[in-house]
């Protein structure tokens, strides 16, 4: 680890931060809880599409809101549905990005409100599994979701909520005054300063940022 570095861990967000939105999948995903809002839930095609933007605001994603208002929906069987469809290849090996991640001598954490097969699969596809030494997902956010009776009566956790900030911290066993957060949404960046994280907010340009905070 550099002496000199005022971070001793990073924490990287996954979709849109690690990869570029503009690969497609993105919209692959929209599509998918789309017709799972539709097929499963029983919605009109008419109606799917202003569902999931609705719940996504109201509740941070659509499988929070359908089982906060009342929907048995379980989490594997919706995460293999909406990520299970998506068509991965569009994610392709990103050689510079791995050698930059490499070069960073600190703890490296993956973050994300996806489920762990995704993050895997998309962690692969970019060729740069083995540089993360953590991965905290939905499950390690929702550990005791399968305990609830009723779908509504436990809420599903996940960014930009300070309780998921909360798990992620002690997960990582991180000092949040000394881990860098780098994430390309608004609130989850609030919500990491909230907790004390050095935070970035990653446009496009995810290769300046690390070079300059952590070179």
């Amino acid at each position: 680890m550099d002496s000199s570095s005022p971070f001793d861990s990073i924490i990287f967000d996954l979709d849109d931060t690690l990869y570029s939105s503009k690969t497609g999948i993105g919209q692959s995903l929209k599509k998918n809880i789309d017709d799972f809002l539709v097929e499963k839930c029983g919605f009109p095609v008419s109606k799917a599409s202003a569902l999931r933007v609705e719940l996504f605001k109201t509740y941070g994603s659509s499988l929070a809101g359908l089982r906060a208002i009342g929907y048995d929906v379980d989490a594997d069987d919706y995460h293999s549905y909406v990520h299970g469809r998506l068509p991965y290849d569009l994610i392709k090996p990103d050689p510079q990005l791995r050698s930059i991640l490499r070069r960073i001598n600190q703890r490296k954490i993956i973050f994300t409100n996806s489920d762990r097969i995704h993050a895997m699969k998309a962690l692969d596809r970019l060729g740069i599994t083995d540089c993360f030494e953590q991965i905290i997902c939905f499950e390690t956010m929702n550990f005791n979701l399968s305990k609830a009776t009723r779908p509504e009566e436990i809420p599903v956790i996940l960014k930009p909520s300070m309780e998921a900030m909360n798990i992620a911290i002690e997960a990582a066993q991180v000092d949040p005054y000394r881990t860098l957060f780098l994430d390309d949404n608004v609130k989850n960046i609030a919500a990491g300063k909230a907790v004390g994280l050095q935070t970035v907010l990653v446009s496009s340009y995810l290769y300046i940022c690390v070079f300059t905070i952590c070179f």
